[in-house]
């Protein structure tokens, strides 16, 4: 595990205070998860921009592209499949030669 020292504003040292006490969580463990979660909200936000492809998405939130959507889904973001995309993926899938 690597180690980072950082400076913090007094206001962002509070929040994070704060969300120790009410997670009940110690600070640097907080901090570890915030970092989590601010990578997954700003690589859904380059998703959204159309920066990133689902597969691209998929693979910085090292997840499936079945959980990617899912992800997508739980922050509002609408399915990139279209009806269309998954009539094709079966017939795709009926003409393999599948036990």
């Amino acid at each position: 595990m690597s180690v980072i020292s950082l400076r913090l504003k007094d206001r962002e040292f509070k929040r994070l205070a704060e969300l120790s006490r009410l997670s009940r969580k110690d600070k640097s463990t907080v901090a570890r998860e915030l970092l989590d979660q601010g990578w997954e909200f700003m690589m859904i936000k380059l998703y959204r921009e159309g920066r990133l492809s689902l597969s691209s998405l998929a693979e910085k939130l090292d997840v499936s592209l079945s959980e990617a959507i899912d992800v997508l889904a739980e922050f509002g973001v609408e399915s990139p499949l279209e009806f269309s995309d998954y009539i094709e993926g079966l017939q795709t899938l009926s003409k393999t030669d599948a036990p």
